[in-house]
């Protein structure tokens, strides 16, 4: 059990009664992780709330805002509160995010025969194994984050497009003078987010800028991510690579940046590049965007719906080496056009991609569910 956060059942206070139980399982902070702790407060701001699974400044946040509509659970309290219906009738519902959680949440409806009803969220742009299609089908209702990951899901609900918060990312007052808070060299930076493995493209990034630094020593670029141990080898190839180009200090590897300092990292720099080889949906571009930055990305995910072609970045061939140094070196050397993108890519993301829009979305789904479960109440 050592998935669970096991609070003391002091902690757990209204609703006694939640009308939806958030889980997420996974130990490890992941975009999924990402997505439901951006998504908890403001869910529990209109519905009666419970969560249980790993420490997310989220649910502590939530718990702070929220007080009486929303609860953190251990699984045994959650196990609970499910035995029974909601006082009107309504099923519980269980939203999960992984084939663990949609195994779990199986087990408590079909075989300990709990009347909860399951929520499922896909974000995945190929068609899935066996196993994962038929834990799929059994849900009540599936929310797809593209209409590409809608068409491998037969029983898609909604087309839900994930969003972030605009709190959290924000830009900052001057983008023109805040690189020199970092303490780096140069008057702008270039910043690449996420894990350093192959997927994620951080050799394909590091090919280009090697290629565009030497050109435009007003700037420097990051790396900021996680590398676990099994690319440990992967990230020295590139350290070494970066060294012999005699660039070492100015394309830098940050390690992993708390989900707390990760938006000041995003207004440091001028640009965001996300050039991973594949991403189910990815959220990088659009914090980019909100923290002000121009875009350049990958053809993978949804980056091209995020990014407005021309306006607020561009969107390259994934894997192309050459195509992201064409692209980044129109970006780069325009910083004012640069900085009027990143104004644009902002304005976008508070029309479009809020967290707040797929909060509204998926309560849509749970209502949709909620038709279809309602027994008479006692």
């Amino acid at each position: 059990m050592s998935a669970f956060v096991i609070w003391p059942l002091a902690r757990l206070t209204a609703p006694m009664n939640p009308e939806v139980i958030v889980t997420n399982l996974k130990q490890r902070f992941t975009g999924v992780s990402g997505t439901v702790n951006a998504l908890l407060p403001v869910q529990a701001r209109s519905l009666n709330l419970a969560y249980f699974g790993s420490d997310m400044p989220g649910a502590n946040l939530a718990a702070e805002q929220c007080g009486e509509r929303f609860a953190r659970l251990t699984f045994w309290q959650a196990l609970r509160v499910s035995m029974s219906r909601l006082p009107d009738g309504r099923k519980r519902i269980w939203h999960v995010r992984r084939d663990p959680e949609m195994m779990l949440a199986i087990f408590l409806r079909d075989v300990l025969r709990l009347p909860i009803a399951l929520v499922f969220t896909s974000a995945a742009k190929h068609r899935h194994s066996g196993f994962p299609r038929w834990l799929i089908a059994k849900m009540d209702g599936v929310v797809s984050t593209t209409p590409e990951a809608a068409s491998h899901v037969p029983n898609t609900s909604r087309v839900v497009p994930h969003g972030i918060s605009l709190a959290r990312f924000s830009p900052p007052p001057d983008k023109r003078t805040v690189w020199a808070r970092s303490g780096l060299p140069g008057q702008f930076g270039i910043g690449v987010f996420g894990r350093v493995r192959p997927d994620k493209g951080s050799d394909i990034f590091v090919d280009a800028l090697l290629a565009l630094l030497p050109d435009f020593p007003a700037y420097t670029a990051v790396i900021a991510g996680l590398c676990q141990p099994q690319h440990e080898a992967f990230k020295q190839a590139l350290v070494s690579k970066i060294a012999a180009h005699g660039l070492s200090d100015r394309l830098i590897f940050l390690g992993e940046i708390s989900p707390d300092k990760v938006g000041q990292w995003y207004q440091n720099v001028l640009i965001t590049v996300a050039c991973p080889r594949y991403e189910p949906f990815g959220l990088t571009p659009l914090e980019g965007m909100a923290c002000g930055c121009a875009v350049v990305a990958s053809d993978t995910g949804a980056f091209k719906t995020i990014v407005d072609e021309g306006v607020t970045g561009h969107v390259v061939p994934t894997e192309d080496v050459n195509a992201l140094v064409a692209a980044l070196r129109t970006v780069m050397q325009d910083p004012e056009r640069a900085m009027e993108m990143g104004r644009l890519g902002r304005l976008r993301v508070e029309q479009q991609f809020s967290v707040e829009r797929e909060a509204a979305g998926i309560a849509a789904v749970y209502a949709a569910v909620w038709a279809k479960s309602t027994a008479p109440a006692n």
